[in-house]
């Protein structure tokens, strides 16, 4: 796999799809990697060409001395661009990802042409819930804390019909590097966008789940009636909607980037 030498985090990505399609950026959650885009990547390579990379502190990127913050982690997909002379892409994260996004619409518009925001909020969680979350780490370390999110993520029917998935995923959260998390978690402590959605002029599509626990369907509502225009689809799943219910979800997010096209904003 190929590494970008953006300061001071080394990312880790893959490309998929024809080299002169249009870009299609996929960001992951939070103890994930890019696997997480596994039921993404080649059905949409068809369309794209999509990169999907590894966020600092998380599978192959390097993990750099915390805390991170969310500039930090908007940066690093602008320098993964800029490495790869992408002057635009459209741009789809999944809950730490979906964050990501709306700070990339809101510093960098320009070199947005959509946003698929999944499963996600303008605030995710609390200062002290990440605070604990980090103390849990150091105190249990992942794997201990990998059976406990793991398994928060997913309608009980998906943890009992995907046992295969469901431990790939726990692998990958469990081998996240601790500190790399931890730093992360900072991140998400501090990050807050409430107060600039209505900013945000970016063609957007927000994805809920409806049993998701980490970011409610009304969260969902709450982002999708804050950013003018967006578009909302929920989802029968919990907070990995793109692996509970990838067709749904590919079908979904492929409706809206064609529709969206090369438009950068409104």
């Amino acid at each position: 796999m190929p590494i970008a030498p953006t300061a001071p985090a080394r990312l880790n990505y893959e490309l998929h799809g024809a080299p002169d399609a249009p870009l299609l950026i996929l960001a992951h959650s939070l103890g994930s990697d890019l696997s997480m885009w596994d039921e993404q990547a080649d059905a949409l390579a068809a369309y794209f060409r999509v990169l999907r990379y590894d966020a600092r502190g998380h599978g192959r990127s390097g993990a750099p001395p915390g805390p991170y913050t969310l500039p930090d982690m908007g940066q690093d997909v602008i320098a993964l661009m800029d490495h790869l002379q992408a002057p635009r892409a459209h741009f789809c994260g999944l809950s730490m990802g979906g964050l990501v996004g709306q700070w990339l619409a809101l510093h960098h518009p320009r070199r947005l042409s959509s946003l698929a925001a999944c499963n996600t909020a303008a605030r995710v969680g609390t200062a002290q819930g990440w605070a604990g979350r980090a103390a849990q780490v150091q105190q249990l370390g992942m794997p201990a804390l990998a059976a406990q999110v793991v398994p928060r993520w997913f309608s009980p029917d998906f943890a009992q019909a995907a046992p295969a998935r469901m431990a790939a995923l726990q692998a990958v959260f469990s081998d996240t590097p601790a500190h790399g998390y931890i730093a992360t978690c900072q991140a998400l402590a501090e990050a807050d966008l409430r107060g600039r959605l209505g900013e945000i002029a970016t063609p957007t599509l927000v994805v809920g789940g409806t049993h998701d626990l980490s970011t409610p369907p009304a969260q969902a509502h709450e982002l999708a009636h804050g950013i003018a225009g967006a578009e909302l689809v929920l989802l029968p799943t919990g907070h990995l909607s793109n692996v509970e219910q990838p067709a749904d979800f590919n079908a979904a997010l492929l409706a809206f980037l064609q529709q969206a096209g090369e438009g950068a904003t409104r």
